[in-house]
């Protein structure tokens, strides 16, 4: 297993992070603390949760998961998303956050949080309270780490200048979506991140399973798949199921099949290629696919395969004129 430093901070990650969205909901309890357990012995020793995954079902798991093992491994969950019906369940403010890690702690059976996400911007609170609150979290010990997920380029720059600015806990790992089919982070947020030193891990790297190659774009989604969930399958397929990703599909798949590769394990391995990445959150519902996702880690890609991809981003989006110089 590969290790990655997370941005400019001593912590070291697994270049493959297990997401655990799913469990308590696709993934049973008994089959989701057997897929930690293998990842665990397989050298992983990041695992990303959130408050709302599964209803706090998630948390709950993977806090059973952990019993015994939870000081070998970065944990990281989140805070932002609703989780109650009232008018403060919702958002970054100093009430909500305060209120989402004492829940959070409890589900997952832990004293400490080693990496605190925002979940998403909250545009009605501001940044300033925000990274207030989550210092002073990070000064009694409950959280050691603090990032955001789903920011804007200039989201997370300013974020950065008023922790500078105060003097208060910085956000040292972003989480946003990156993959074959999805790769917009390039032109601003990952230069960003690298002239800053921000950790960047990566969700959806196998665009919610388009790029295992496994789904027909002449028949619904099959069931038990990402584009089938009940309250995120309509957002899944909005971003995802299309015909010039499928499209793309095919010519990656042709591509990934010339040099000897699954498509599931080529898309890991471009993912990983990128040297700003820390890690890439993967989702196993099960431990055949799991085996197939850790086998990513240790397959570089030749120049060769990367102009090949980089060839069908070009499809998708074309070179046009820049703003910025």
């Amino acid at each position: 297993m590969q290790y990655r430093k997370l941005g400019r901070t001593g912590v070291k990650v697994s270049a493959m992070c297990l997401g655990t969205m799913t469990y308590g909901n696709q993934v049973g309890e008994t089959e989701a603390i057997n897929i930690i357990g293998k990842v665990l012995s397989a050298g992983v020793n990041f695992i990303d949760t959130a408050d709302v995954y599964a209803e706090g079902r998630s948390e709950e798991i993977v806090g059973r998961a952990l019993k015994g093992k939870r000081h070998s491994v970065v944990l990281a969950t989140k805070v932002a998303n609703r989780v109650g019906p009232g008018a403060n369940d919702i958002g970054l403010s100093r009430k909500h956050i305060m209120k989402g890690i004492e829940d959070s702690l409890c589900r997952l059976g832990t004293d400490y949080i080693d990496l605190y996400y925002v979940h998403l911007p909250d545009y009605n609170t501001p940044i300033e309270e925000t990274l207030r609150t989550l210092d002073d979290l990070v000064h009694q010990g409950k959280v050691r780490y603090i990032g955001c997920s789903n920011f804007r380029a200039w989201q997370l720059c300013k974020a950065l200048w008023v922790s500078d600015l105060y003097n208060l806990a910085r956000f040292d790992c972003i989480q946003p979506p990156y993959n074959l089919l999805t790769r917009d982070i390039e032109y601003e947020l990952l230069p960003l991140c690298a002239s800053e030193g921000v950790g960047v891990c990566v969700y959806n790297p196998l665009a919610a399973g388009l790029l295992t190659g496994k789904h027909d774009p002449n028949k619904p989604p099959a069931e038990g798949t990402r584009f089938t969930l009940e309250r995120l399958g309509p957002a899944y397929s909005e971003r995802y199921w299309s015909a010039t990703n499928f499209e793309a599909v095919a010519s990656l798949k042709q591509i990934a099949r010339n040099h000897g590769r699954s498509l599931t394990q080529f898309a890991l391995a471009w993912t990983l290629s990128n040297a700003t990445i820390a890690s890439a959150i993967c989702g196993a519902t099960s431990l055949k696919q799991l085996e197939e996702n850790l086998g990513a880690t240790e397959i570089n890609l030749s120049e060769e395969e990367l102009a090949a991809c980089d060839g069908v981003w070009q499809q998708i989006r074309p070179i046009r004129f820049f703003y910025g110089r």
